[in-house]
């Protein structure tokens, strides 16, 4: 089974993290820029929450209210759930549809080390499966 770990190794892309009192406006580009669906909010190192496009067009746009003016800790998501590097792909996939969660944080000792996103972890276990698949053909064709 491929771990969080090895997952984020094989990632290209790091994470992003912003400051609460950071607006909407100012998240969505850099979003944007770095081509994200996410962003970590955090203060003194800590992860106080999570902000993504669902809580921009739930909670800015369907309610009428302003990017530039709204701050990013009025709308992130702050019960977030975290996986650790130690645990598999499959636990992530089983968490981001159980609770209908596109994005995890990775926390090892409460440090905070990464971000996976639901892409990444169907990529993850497509490949898994794959080779899976490669080496139970390889054995039966020897």
């Amino acid at each position: 089974m491929i771990t969080v770990q090895r997952l984020l190794d094989s990632k290209k892309k790091g994470f992003w993290t912003i400051a609460p009192d950071v607006t909407a406006y100012e998240a969505l580009q850099i979003m944007a820029d770095q081509d994200v669906g996410a962003l970590l909010v955090v203060s003194e190192r800590k992860l106080l929450g999570i902000f993504t496009e669902r809580d921009y067009s739930r909670k800015v746009v369907l309610k009428g209210r302003s990017s530039k003016e709204t701050r990013v800790r009025e709308l992130m998501t702050t019960s977030v759930l975290c996986v650790s590097p130690y645990d598999t792909t499959e636990t992530c996939m089983e968490i981001m549809n159980t609770k209908h969660v596109r994005h995890l944080p990775v926390l090892d000792d409460d440090k905070l080390v990464g971000l996976v996103s639901i892409r990444d972890v169907v990529t993850m276990l497509i490949y898994e499966k794959e080779s899976t698949i490669k080496e139970l053909k390889e054995y039966i064709s020897s």
